[in-house]
């Protein structure tokens, strides 16, 4: 059976149809009573003159009187009408614009949460930060400029109905020149769309260099590099700022020639009605009353579609992202029996090969991991040591060779079950600004106090329980009130409350201190006794410890001792 792929991402949902029958709805009434009210002006005039003219012989024709009161109450409660349904028909827009947006955020960050992590290491990081944060808003800026735009069209589609019943001749002359007018602005919205992928770079650009940034203010400081720091960010700024306002200046521009060009329009069609076709008064004066309302609706729609093209970019930026994370989805974990690992993990000739690299990552390693004890992986940077820590883990999936628990394979939703039984300490700890029990619970969502003190103990981390309000002793951003090696302990208690069968510190002791690394080793010796505990460096004490060690070279086994 052939296997089925995702359909591809909508940017409206089927979710939304609903909210968009409305909209129409009321744009479609909008415009039926700005129409009809401006085709009043026709009887009223009539009705002070003597020819009774096309639309007063029509309500002749249909048995229907038009006398001035009526009319003007009539004319007055559509006006009240039509300003009632502006409002609705703008919460209706917003409404479905914020629906649009959230929609958007969320199914790429389920997306990408989701993914397939051979994938999601191929993904730069700033530049989905980037779309997440700023070119999400901007892709709820096309469906707000979308709304308008469709909302100018429904519009001027009435009041084309309504110059159709005053004037057809006059009115088909002016439809084909304002269609003429939206034509020959085109080249304007194929310069939006390349000013607003720019724009998407210039985000992506900002977003990288903040990160970098914020990550390195301790090197920067050190090196005396902040003028430096800065001005790079500020070039970027610079780039941003001159796209906005190069799309700026061609709108601007554009708007000022279509001004021009609709005034010229007009006071030909006024000569051409006065002086070609001898038109009375009662018709002249509300067909200009309708070309001054669709003079601006034509400009309006001209810009919102130029901002449609700008805004585009960022619109098929997020629903790339979710196509990509989506078809690389991971299967359910609905696997409910996972190996409990009494025995061994087998790698069995694994190779791991990433897109865009000239050499495997991993290359037929084969290693046989004990159910107990601790394993060391040790090798130079980029020798494959975390690749080889996340095919344990079950991150990865080899594209040769296989990695075998107990006899079984890990493959497809068991891989992805078998997260449940490993645990990861970084380098880097991942302290939230919470409470101790916050970050502690952030692994154990249902772990009580007593299960949060012993995995302290167990990490060496009992010092934590001493803070003046203990478990609720807030950490502060990024676990500030803590010191790095301090940190480090917690993320291991953090770690033990998942009970993991295997442990897995990925430099996570690099930069320790002696007193940090000998309580972590003390508390390392007794979970080996009943774990596999695998520890990745280059160096430090907490290798000597290690019974068995693996080094790597160019993802190659290189010594198995």
């Amino acid at each position: 059976m052939a296997e089925r792929l995702p359909s591809p991402p909508r940017l409206i949902e089927r979710a939304q149809y609903p909210r968009i029958a409305v909209l129409l709805a009321l744009m479609v009434l909008t415009a039926a009573t700005e129409g009809l009210g401006l085709v009043l002006l026709v009887p009223m005039l009539e009705l002070l003159g003597s020819d009774a003219g096309l639309v007063g012989g029509m309500l002749h024709r249909l048995g229907l009187e038009p006398r001035l009161d009526a009319l003007l109450i009539l004319f007055a409660g559509l006006v009240t009408l039509r300003a009632l349904v502006v409002h609705w028909r703008a919460l209706a827009g917003l409404r479905l614009e914020t629906a649009v947006v959230d929609s958007l955020r969320e199914r790429a960050w389920r997306g990408l949460l989701h993914c397939e992590w051979r994938v999601l290491l191929g993904l730069k990081r700033s530049n989905s930060a980037s779309l997440l944060i700023s070119r999400v808003d901007q892709a709820g800026g096309f469906v707000n400029q979308l709304i308008t735009a469709s909302s100018a069209a429904v519009t001027l589609g009435g009041i084309a109905i309504a110059a159709l019943f005053v004037s057809p001749a006059l009115a088909l002359v002016a439809m084909a020149l304002g269609l003429a007018v939206l034509a020959a602005f085109l080249p304007l919205h194929r310069k939006a769309s390349a000013l607003g992928v720019a724009l998407g770079h210039s985000y992506a650009a900002i977003h990288g260099k903040l990160q970098e940034g914020l990550g390195t203010l301790r090197l920067i400081k050190t090196l005396g590099t902040q003028d430096r720091a800065h001005a790079d960010l500020a070039l970027e700024f610079a780039g941003l700022r001159a796209g906005m306002v190069a799309y700026e200046r061609v709108k601007g521009q554009a708007q000022a020639w279509l001004q021009g060009l609709a005034a010229v329009l007009l006071a030909l069609l006024v000569w051409l009605a006065v002086e070609r076709w001898q038109m009375t008064v009662a018709v002249i004066l509300p067909m200009i009353a309708l070309f001054a309302r669709a003079l601006p609706l034509i400009a309006a729609l001209q810009q919102t579609l130029a901002n449609c093209a700008h805004a585009w970019p960022a619109v098929s930026e997020a629903l790339d992202l979710i196509a990509v994370t989506e078809k690389a989805a991971e299967p359910p974990a609905a696997v409910t029996t996972v190996p409990e690992l009494q025995q061994e993990i087998r790698i069995e000739a694994a190779t791991i090969h990433f897109a865009g690299t000239p050499r495997p990552a991993l290359d037929a390693v084969s290693l046989t991991i004990p159910a107990r004890g601790i394993l060391a992986i040790t090798g130079p940077s980029g020798s494959g040591k975390s690749t080889l820590a996340d095919l344990i883990g079950g991150l990865l999936e080899p594209d040769s060779g296989r990695i075998v628990v107990d006899g079984v394979p890990l493959c497809g939703p068991l891989r992805q079950a078998w997260r449940r039984r490993v645990a990861y300490v970084q380098q880097d700890p991942m302290v939230i600004s919470a409470s101790l029990r916050d970050n502690l619970r952030w692994a154990a969502p249902q772990a009580d106090d007593r299960e949060l003190s012993q995995a302290l103990h167990a990490a060496a981390a009992g010092f934590t329980l001493d803070l003046p309000l203990g478990l609720d002793t807030m950490l502060g951003d990024g676990g500030r009130q803590l010191s790095g090696g301090e940190r480090q302990r917690l993320m291991l208690a953090r770690a033990l409350l998942r009970d993991p069968a295997v442990l897995i510190l990925d430099e996570a002791t690099s930069a320790l201190d002696q007193e940090n690394e000998k309580q972590i080793g003390s508390a390392l010796r007794e979970l080996a006794k009943d774990k596999a505990i695998i520890i990745i460096g280059h160096c430090g004490r907490l290798l000597d410890m290690a019974e068995k060690e693996v080094s790597l070279e160019n993802g190659r086994l290189r010594q198995n001792g």
